[in-house]
């Protein structure tokens, strides 16, 4: 029978599976290191640009806490398949800041700050959830607990601050604009998710040979969260409260805190 932990287990067991599941990961962290970096650059705000900072050195930590996974297994980074490249739909989906902008020198504006947020804000939400699950399913893996464990710390304090920061914003009477932003934002977030995961599926049964059913199987349950999403879940993505923890990126990253991991 299906399951998500049947299904974890499998790609864990299999070599070539798992590395592309760490390269995709490693790849997709690294991507967000380097834009939460020029982004940092870009802040004239001295209070926000080294938050901004933290969060990127955070997902520079998790880019190289995967790659070290790979690393223990003897196995290297292979390339992500575009179609599986989840940051570089997103940009395409006109979802957050492009790569245009971000090498750019010009100072980001008022309504800039707030489209990455809001991207943040969408793609944190995904990301804390997907960490909860893997935690779920591997927290007691001797390979993989600790790394999975704080990485999922890592994702729901990134979570807290963005939810901070745009209520922030908000109370200084940007309030329509932030919700426009999360709104469109949640929606092309909830397409590109299907898309990389419908790859991801296709790419894994290939490697895993996958019965059709089991294929079919897959396929069905990324299309049905698709369609929960469209129809109720984008309003998790949106919803804006004050986080129990207040200024979680205010202190600086733990220098090469991963070097302890797993």
């Amino acid at each position: 029978m299906l399951s998500t932990r049947s299904l974890f287990d499998e790609i864990y067991r299999n070599d070539q599976a798992y590395q592309l599941f760490c390269s995709i990961a490693a790849g997709g962290e690294d991507q967000g290191g380097w834009e939460n970096e020029r982004i940092a650059a870009l802040t004239r705000d001295p209070v926000l640009a080294p938050k901004i900072a933290r969060h990127g050195a955070d997902e520079r930590k998790h880019g190289r806490i995967f790659t070290q996974l790979l690393n223990q297994r003897g196995l290297p980074k292979v390339p992500v398949p575009d179609e599986a490249d989840y940051c570089m739909l997103l940009e395409r989906q006109g979802v957050g800041l492009s790569h245009e902008r971000l090498n750019g020198d010009a100072p980001l504006s008022d309504r800039e700050i707030i489209t990455y947020l809001a991207h943040s804000r969408v793609t944190e939400q995904r990301a804390a959830e997907q960490m909860r699950q893997l935690v779920r399913v591997y927290g007691d893996n001797p390979e993989l607990g600790r790394a999975m464990r704080m990485i999922s710390a890592d994702e729901d304090d990134h979570l807290a601050y963005c939810h901070e920061e745009l209520l922030r914003l908000t109370a200084e009477g940007h309030g329509p604009y932030v919700r426009h932003t999360l709104e469109t934002t949640a929606r092309g977030e909830i397409r590109t998710h299907r898309d990389v995961g419908l790859a991801v599926t296709a790419r894994m049964a290939r490697i895993l040979r996958w019965s059709r059913w089991q294929l079919a199987v897959v396929t069905l349950g990324v299309h049905a969260l698709y369609l929960y999403d469209r129809a109720f879940g984008w309003r998790r993505m949106v919803m804006l409260r004050m986080p129990e923890r207040r200024n979680a990126l205010g202190t600086p990253a733990p220098p090469h805190a991963e070097h302890d991991v797993p």
